[in-house]
């Protein structure tokens, strides 16, 4: 049975997740069509670092999550690299919630 984790841990991540996600999306869905179909590199340069530092806290709160949680490291590993392919961070947010909710490891 996993450790108990606190409330604000869970919920930190599960903000954090969507925020990258959708984060993802707007740069691969708009800002990278625009830069390659219309020449409009603008939103790229933006959205792209924005994204890259989100993704970075992400990863931060994604692996105090995994030690408080005291996760396998494949599972801490397949969760980490959710926020890099489109749509997979709300899919991994689900599943985290209820493993921890559960008081199960992943």
């Amino acid at each position: 049975m996993a450790t108990k984790v606190k409330p604000g841990t869970l919920s930190r991540f599960r903000i954090m997740a969507y925020i990258v996600g959708v984060g993802l999306l707007a740069l691969v869905l708009v800002a990278m069509p625009l830069k390659y179909f219309a020449d409009m590199p603008l939103l790229v340069a933006f959205i792209g670092p924005i994204h890259g530092f989100l993704y970075a806290v992400y990863l931060v709160l994604a692996f105090d999550l995994a030690l408080k949680g005291k996760w396998s490291i494949g599972g801490t590993l397949l969760v980490l690299l959710a926020g890099t392919v489109p749509f997979l961070s709300f899919v991994a947010e689900r599943w985290v919630t209820r493993k921890v909710q559960a008081g199960e490891k992943i």
